[in-house]
């Protein structure tokens, strides 16, 4: 097998197209992180690769899956082999929308799966600083009618609370990558299901986005990419030193 396009300590890059890839490579994956071609409009890039989805389930029990809903139903077989645990909207300030007839998108989906048994795919709830008023320290009953009497319990206020399902960052404008994805949505998505010094997948890497914020999170990462310009410009950005903390502090 060729040598990888790019890699250092933390990131291996391949050129190639994941199906022919993956199989070769003789690797377990903690969870995989990607953003498939859709299949839904007639540009030359987007091309939904079929089976990729069970390539995928051959080395890691745990995925997260940008897309629509439209191509999560038409290609529901696909991932027949998959549990779905939680899905997570990315709420952007601007989207497109390329049908004067509808409502405005302004939001992608990215839904976990994962395989076996539950207890044994890795998950960490990420949490965020609470900046509303604090409930300091208490104990109370919980009995929430839809989650069942759980008793009496402490509640210790810490200051944080759980990341939301709805996720707001702006969109990547004049990006490497006509999908390219901001750090600010792809960061929380690898705290969850990859624990540190961890192994992420992208089996569709573009240009480089999760290779590069999993690197900056102290998780390394595989990517493979079937168009070697933005193998390129990947490893270009791979190769400068702190530029995911640069581009950061601009998302």
């Amino acid at each position: 097998m060729a040598e990888p396009y790019y890699s250092d300590d933390h990131v291996q890059l391949w050129h190639g197209d994941m199906r022919e890839i993956l199989p070769a490579l003789d690797i377990t994956i903690d969870a995989c992180l990607t953003d498939p071609p859709y299949g839904e409009t007639s540009l030359p890039w987007d091309r939904w690769p079929d089976g990729w989805p069970a390539l995928v389930a051959a080395h890691t029990s745990s995925m997260w899956c940008f897309g629509s809903m439209r191509m999560f139903l038409e290609r529901k077989d696909q991932f027949a082999a998959w549990h779905l645990s939680q899905d997570v909207v990315w709420e952007k300030r601007n989207g497109s929308g390329f049908m004067a007839d509808r409502f405005k998108r302004v939001h992608e989906l990215v839904l976990h799966f994962y395989r076996g048994p539950w207890s044994t795919t890795h998950h960490a709830a990420v949490r965020e600083n609470y900046h509303g008023p604090d409930k300091h320290s208490q104990a109370r009953d919980s009995r929430t009618p839809h989650t069942g009497d759980i008793g009496a319990h402490h509640y210790e206020d810490d200051g944080t609370r759980l990341v939301r399902t709805v996720l707001r960052a702006p969109s990547v404008r004049g990006g490497l990558h006509p999908t390219e994805k901001p750090p600010a949505v792809l960061a929380p998505l690898i705290e969850y299901a990859v624990p540190a010094g961890g192994l992420v997948l992208d089996p569709f890497a573009g240009s480089g986005s999760t290779l590069l914020t999993a690197r900056s999170l102290g998780r390394r990462s595989i990517g493979v990419e079937a168009d070697e310009r933005y193998c390129e410009a990947a490893a270009t950005r791979l190769a400068t030193p702190d530029l995911f903390h640069q581009e950061a502090a601009h998302v």
